[in-house]
């Protein structure tokens, strides 16, 4: 009799584990999923704020702003590149990696690709990209946790300029 009672109980202590490791086990892979969209929206809030202090910039006559913004540390570089330019400049195998997700009309990029949880390339508009990559395409800013921009337009021109 003694045995068959410690037979079930141990079943039962079995099950309970079974059990526990896998509420903990669905735990985690909710937690992570919430992180990976807190990244990606991250990246979606810096492309907003980015094409907003852009239209702003834009709409003025003239002007030169310093702006720091907070993206996910995954990222590593925000490059602007012109894959309708044939220059690759001097980093070619970034340029290489970036031109993986362009699909046409995208200026900005996050590296490495796929550290923007979906978000890897975008268009921000009204920004002059043949002289923000004149000198290096890609033109890549370091990601320290905070990026920071500087935002100028001359009186003469008509897009914006990034640096």
């Amino acid at each position: 009799m003694k045995k068959k009672g410690q037979i079930e109980l141990s079943f039962g202590m079995i099950f309970s584990i079974i059990l526990i490791i896998i509420f903990l086990s669905f735990a985690f892979f909710v937690i992570k999923k919430f992180l990976d969209m807190k990244d990606a929206l991250e990246a979606g809030r810096f492309a907003s704020q980015l094409q907003d202090d852009v239209d702003k910039m834009w709409k003025s006559s003239q002007g030169s702003q310093e702006q720091e913004y907070i993206i996910s540390s995954k990222i590593e570089k925000v490059c602007f590149a012109d894959f309708d330019s044939n220059n690759a400049g001097n980093d070619s195998e970034l340029y290489r990696k970036l031109k993986q997700v362009y699909y046409g009309n995208e200026n900005l990029f996050f590296y490495p690709v796929g550290s923007g949880n979906g978000i890897d390339a975008i268009r921000i508009e009204y920004i002059n990209i043949e002289k923000i990559t004149e000198e290096n395409n890609p033109y890549c800013i370091e990601n320290n946790g905070k990026v920071k921009l500087t935002i100028n337009k001359n009186f003469d021109e008509v897009l914006v300029n990034i640096e």
